[in-house]
């Protein structure tokens, strides 16, 4: 995974955080729900780009 990648994944997951708490703040639970869903999105781009790594340097050692 390149570093632009997981910076980006990286900075939806801290937008995800920001956003819920905002909407726990405000009372919001479209909010909440938006952000927790950008958290989630966020793990899952960084769970596929790590099994492209380890696929990867498995190959690469055969």
């Amino acid at each position: 995974m390149s570093i632009n990648d997981r910076a980006k994944a990286t900075g939806k997951n801290i937008e995800g955080k920001i956003q819920e708490a905002v909407g726990k703040v405000t009372g919001n639970p479209q909010d909440e729900v938006a952000g927790r869903a950008k958290q989630q999105e966020a793990s899952a781009e960084h769970t596929v780009e790590n099994i492209k790594d380890n696929l990867k340097k498995a190959v690469d050692g055969l």
